[in-house]
């Protein structure tokens, strides 16, 4: 089979994470992140990073750098993958849709949830510092511009999970979506 890249798309809290994980364990695949160019440069200086100073770092690159600065650096992990299951996630921009699709084998998987059901999980999981936030300031996030494009972005995805219920249905999902491609589970 020749090499698949899996786009996830989400917003904050809807279960990305968890999909990507799975991905690696029990198909095997590869997993990147947008996100980890930014994070790497801020895990030199600081233990536990900050969604507001991912989005800072984001948006200083962006602008010294350009709008693919990103996909550039995703692109070369990518091409140097020898996995044949390689999952980006965290698509944000609409460049990171336009990213994916540039490759000749490419799905895109959206993981979705209510604002009041993923604002409850990034409560529970203190991953970032700012994740024990108000429901409000919450909210906030998903108006942010590393944020908005997200349900866009969404729209185009090849498949659609709502994550409302438990992890056993979204691992479910997750399931079929991967037979779908043709791929099963490793034992």
């Amino acid at each position: 089979m020749q090499k698949i890249v899996i786009g996830l798309v989400g917003e904050v809290g809807s279960g990305k994470d968890t999909v990507g994980k799975y991905l690696e364990e029990k198909y095997g695949a590869k997993q990147v992140r947008f996100a980890d160019p930014i994070k790497d440069t801020l895990s030199i200086y600081f233990d536990k990073l900050s969604r507001a100073d991912q989005h800072w770092l984001f948006m200083a690159f962006q602008e010294r750098f350009g709008d693919d600065i990103l996909s550039r650096a995703i692109r070369k992990k990518i091409e140097d993958e020898e996995n044949q299951i390689v999952v980006v996630n965290g698509l944000r921009m609409p460049p990171d849709l336009k990213f994916i699709r540039s490759f000749e084998n490419n799905k895109i998987l959206y993981v979705t949830a209510s604002p009041n059901t993923r604002w409850e999980r990034a409560s529970k999981r203190d991953e970032k510092s700012d994740d024990s936030t108000s429901f409000e300031n919450f909210e906030k996030i998903d108006l942010k511009p590393t944020e908005i494009n997200v349900p866009k972005i969404g729209a185009e995805a090849d498949f659609k999970v709502d994550n409302e219920f438990n992890l056993d249905h979204l691992l479910i999902e997750t399931d079929k979506f991967m037979q779908n491609l043709g791929y099963q589970k490793m034992n």
